[in-house]
């Protein structure tokens, strides 16, 4: 989503909070929770889980595995609640043309650099560069290279932008800003 007027871009960068990613911590949490109570119900010799039938498992080879992927699972899967609830890597970027500034705004993990926001002078902005890599997983980025600090990612890795929307999208700001695209 972005709004624009003659002289500032304002584009809002969605975060953490997307539906894939609550179902994807929520089966993760499911999946683990499960392992750890089947690698629980070996040690202990009783069936935790009463609803599903079960077979013995001798505990120190197939119970402590389970136990383990178990606890990694809620370990992983807490990060990922942990993304969600902070909403990391959401934000903005706001571009003036009146005041020659761009700004960059995004949520990190709580800590020294929650708060991450960077200013460039539009001056200082090269070009609008569109990276595309085409092997097993497609990935299509749009960077921005700015003198003396290299390139600055504009899009996020996991939005996966059609061809003509990356296109569209550098095009437009290319546009705004009055730089060149580069395509590598």
């Amino acid at each position: 989503m972005s709004w624009r007027s003659e002289h500032i871009w304002i584009e809002l960068i969605a975060g953490s909070r997307k539906i894939s990613n609550f179902c994807w911590a929520f089966i993760l949490f499911l999946g683990s929770l499960g392992f750890l109570l089947v690698g629980t119900s070996s040690y202990l010799g009783k069936n935790l889980i009463s609803f599903f039938p079960s077979h013995p498992i001798i505990y120190f080879s197939q119970g402590i595995v389970m136990s383990f992927y178990g606890l990694a699972g809620l370990f992983i899967s807490s990060y990922l609640w942990c993304t969600i609830f902070w909403n990391v890597g959401s934000g903005y970027d706001r571009v003036d043309r009146k005041e020659g500034v761009m700004c960059l705004f995004r949520w990190g993990f709580p800590g020294k650099n929650r708060r991450i926001f960077r200013r460039f002078f539009i001056k200082d902005i090269q070009s609008i560069r569109i990276e595309v890599k085409e092997s097993i997983y497609v990935r299509r980025a749009l960077y921005m290279d700015i003198r003396g600090r290299g390139a600055i990612p504009l899009t996020r890795t996991d939005e996966n932008l059609t061809p003509r929307e990356i296109e569209q999208k550098a095009t437009e700001l290319a546009y705004f800003l009055r730089v060149p695209i580069e395509v590598f």
